[in-house]
């Protein structure tokens, strides 16, 4: 049985022709969840309402601005841990290097064309170690399989740019 456009006269507060309040009166005498909604509906709106607490506003802004300050904090110091934490792991991994260029200016000059030369050669054999994959591996993988590779790598491609985008239009913080 479909509910949807019962429950939505049911809940919203806008008034019903007379066409929508026959269908909906002959589907509460059917349906037990429906009937169930519109009692409590009913409940809750003669119910009383009650003021809120003397200074409710003002304490709750004030907690407001002190969720706030918290926050900061934390982002604060996660930030300055987050920093610190690397600036550590690259002092430890770039040490060596540094050490060595305390001394003369020719260690210098050499660990500078060591570095180059070592980052000529290994992109050198990255790029010949490519260039036999993408000769070789198109013969040995059926097209079928490349279609499938390459649609499956959209898919996730699309999946994550809609994912970003739904993430980024969620509203943050308090609205008014």
């Amino acid at each position: 049985m479909n509910h949807r456009p019962f429950e939505d006269w049911l809940l919203d507060d806008q008034p019903l022709n007379p066409t929508q309040k026959r269908e909906l009166d002959s589907h509460l005498r059917a349906c037990k969840v429906c009937s169930a909604i519109a009692e409590s509906n009913l409940a809750l709106r003669s119910a009383r309402l009650v003021p809120p607490a003397p200074r409710f506003s003002a304490r709750w802004q004030e907690r407001l601005v002190l969720a706030r300050r918290a926050q900061r904090r934390r982002t604060l110091l996660g930030s300055l841990f987050f920093s610190l934490g690397g600036l550590l792991l690259l002092v430890f991994l770039a040490g060596p290097v540094l050490v060595s260029l305390i001394g003369s200016p020719a260690e210098w000059i050499s660990a500078g064309v060591h570095a180059l030369l070592f980052i000529y050669t290994m992109t050198l054999a990255v790029a010949e170690a490519g260039s036999v994959l993408v000769r070789v591996l198109p013969g040995f993988v059926p097209p079928f399989v490349w279609l499938v590779l390459f649609s499956s790598l959209s898919g996730f491609a699309l999946l994550w740019s809609v994912s970003i985008w739904r993430l980024m239009r969620r509203p943050q913080g308090v609205t008014s």
